[in-house]
């Protein structure tokens, strides 16, 4: 089966089902392994962010977004030459992929026989229900079922390790500027890590706030895990946010590995932010996960 992957998440779905040289097809911003990039085409392109501002990078989307415009680039003529039979798009997101409609027109302007797929995940629950849904199209259902059922296992392991502890209040923000409280999943790891998750938006899409209401909350912990970021990028913008929040723990989060990307590893993320919350129940999570803000 030939398969292309239009969003990160799904990119990593598929390695984590073990169909990597199945794979023909990514985005610019999937985490291919150096031994495969060789043998995959980009066929969706956006425009680098690297070396903007948090600040610099809402005002570019809002603006392509306000003028209709998409964020990504579909590069038809690539992706017709794959003769793909699975495409992985969504639709929970326009910052994150291109929407699906998008794909769907495009594969049939190009008389393209390939089945379009979309992952649109908002809870904890929906993202191993995809990982399902994947391994059915993929024909690997199985496999996908021993993942989940091997996610599930780890994610019981870390409620038994923290059951019974007092639950600190965590907020989580997801941008800094303009600061984002989280939604979608995120309030979901929190309390799988044994914290209260406070100025959320559980299931539901993230949304703008203010630092007054993030305060309003009365957050124990703040983690700073701002969508598009690993743990060095997380760590400078949290720099800035801990003055906002004397008295309250601040961590930044490697945001893209662990929180953000609906795939396997927000199992990593839930298991880290519980050694953040319970150090003394839960193994220390890895030097590159998560670092605490003086």
């Amino acid at each position: 089966m030939r398969l292309v992957s239009l969003l990160p998440s799904a990119t990593e779905i598929v390695y984590a089902l073990g169909l990597g040289d199945e794979l023909v097809g990514v985005t610019f911003e999937c985490a291919v392994p150096p031994g495969y990039r060789a043998g995959t085409t980009i066929v969706v392109g956006g425009r680098d962010t690297r070396g903007m501002s948090p600040g610099e990078i809402d005002a570019y989307v809002k603006g392509r977004l306000a003028a209709g415009s998409d964020l990504y680039t579909l590069h038809a003529g690539a992706l017709a030459g794959l003769d793909p039979d699975l495409i992985l798009t969504q639709d929970l997101c326009r910052v994150c992929a291109l929407p699906s409609g998008r794909v769907a027109d495009a594969v049939d302007h190009l008389g393209c026989r390939a089945e379009v797929l979309s992952l649109d995940p908002y809870t904890l629950a929906d993202v191993l229900d995809t990982i399902l849904a994947v391994g059915a199209a993929a024909r690997v259902p199985d496999r996908a079922e021993a993942l989940v059922d091997a996610l599930r296992g780890r994610l019981a392991a870390v409620r038994a390790a923290v059951a019974g502890r007092p639950r600190r209040r965590v907020a989580v923000v997801e941008w800094v500027d303009p600061p984002f409280g989280a939604g979608h999943w995120i309030p979901d790891l929190v309390e799988a890590a044994g914290g209260e998750p406070v100025a959320t938006h559980p299931g539901a899409r993230s949304t703008p706030t203010t630092w007054a209401a993030l305060r309003a909350a009365r957050p124990e912990v703040v983690l700073v895990a701002p969508c598009g970021f690993h743990l060095d990028g997380a760590a400078a913008q949290a720099a800035g946010v801990a003055a906002r929040f004397p008295g309250a723990e601040v961590w930044a989060l490697d945001a893209d590995g662990l929180i953000v990307r609906a795939g396997p590893r927000l199992v990593d993320g839930a298991e880290a932010i519980a050694a953040i919350l319970h150090p003394d129940a839960v193994p220390a999570p890895p030097p590159d996960a998560a670092l605490r803000v003086a």
